[in-house]
């Protein structure tokens, strides 16, 4: 614990320090209500991002290594959590005949019913969660969230590239 001047106890060595701690402790907090909800379901919260980002390409398929860039949080090994997907028969992989190296991942049908089948309780989950802010509280949140990560994402044109 540091010390002020005036020999009281400081929390933080910083204000982006109790910021950055601020955002740690809410996501925890957040986290428990949507892993109680996907571990009914035998799904990471990873993996049901996975099956939306493939859904939203559906029918593509997409590159492994896009996929991994454009999950919420990095998966530091995008090959197991395909593994997982396909031995759940909620996607499959190709390998395009023009590039074998390339591994793609496509959504089945079985995946696109698991988000179908999910979609109310998540939405409930999602109002447990920040439900009880306005939408203008939500709308600021959204937009300092997005303000404090910018710096440290790629830009939609990098996105877009992918």
């Amino acid at each position: 614990m540091k010390v002020t001047v005036s020999g009281r106890a400081r929390k933080f060595d910083s204000l982006e320090q109790e910021a950055y701690l601020n955002l740690w402790r809410t996501y925890d907090r957040l986290r428990l209500h949507e892993d109680a909800l996907f571990d009914k379901h035998g799904l990471t919260a990873q993996q049901y991002n996975a099956l939306r980002l493939l859904r939203a390409r559906f029918p593509d398929a997409i590159p492994t290594l896009v996929l991994g860039a454009r999950l919420i949080s990095r998966a530091p090994d995008i090959t197991r959590l395909v593994d997982r997907l396909v031995e759940r028969g909620w996607a499959v992989r190709e390998r395009p005949d023009e590039n074998r190296r390339i591994v793609q991942v496509r959504i089945t049908r079985a995946g696109i019913d698991l988000l179908e089948k999910l979609a109310g309780d998540v939405v409930e989950c999602h109002k447990r969660q920040l439900g009880h802010l306005t939408p203008a509280e939500l709308r600021q949140l959204i937009g300092l969230l997005t303000a404090a990560r910018r710096p440290h994402e790629p830009t939609e044109s990098e996105w877009l590239r992918s």
